[in-house]
Formats: C-alpha cells, structure tokens, sequence
C-alpha cells in the first residue's frame, strides 16, 4: 500500500445525468481526471429555506489535487447550480499502480 502525496477524489453532485456526463467528459479530456464515476443518488438539504428531496448524480472525481483550481473552474463553468457542491477529499493510501495511472492521465501543473 502506498501513500498518496496530492492525490485525491472530488465529490460533486448534478442535477440530471447528462450534465454529470458532460462535466464528466469535459474533465477528463482536459485531463484535469483521471476518471470520473457516476453514481444516482437521492439527496436531501435545504436550499433557500426550503427542504428539498431530489434525485440527482454524485460524480466521483479521481484527480491530482494540485489540478483543483483548474478542475473547480472548469465545474462551475459547466455546472447549472448557483452553488454546486466541490469537495475534495485526499486519497490517505492506494496502490502505487493506482497513482502511477492517475498521475499519467492527469496533466502536471505548470
């Protein structure tokens, strides 16, 4: 098992499948991801002061987190919530192998 320095999974929620699948694709052609899972969900929160219950789509954005200002700017250029959830969450152990395949899809910063 191998320590992961910078790696990380950035958890954003969509409203619909075809905008995950489109902030999912813009991502990982940028090579900002690695890859990206797409998951149903049902979600609750108040939005507004309002409680809500909706069906929406968590993304499971697998990154080299030092990408993450490019990645959340890309998000919110894609995204169609006034406020959308980013979350970057650190990878604390993986395979080597895992990282070297991240580390090769996700472009360095420059």
């Amino acid at each position: 098992m191998e320590t992961p320095a910078g790696y990380g999974v950035v958890l954003v929620t969509a409203d619909n499948m075809q905008e995950a699948e489109a902030i999912a694709n813009a991502l990982v052609e940028a090579k900002l991801a690695a890859c990206v899972s797409l998951l149903p969900i049902h979600s609750i929160y108040t939005w507004q002061g309002e409680l809500h219950k909706e069906q929406e789509w968590q993304l499971l954005i697998k990154t080299d987190l030092a990408q993450f200002p490019a990645l959340e700017a890309k998000i919110k250029e894609l995204h169609s919530y006034e406020v959308s959830e980013i979350i970057a969450l650190p990878i604390v152990a993986s395979s080597q192998a895992y990282l070297q395949w991240i580390s090769q899809q996700v472009k360095s910063k420059e």
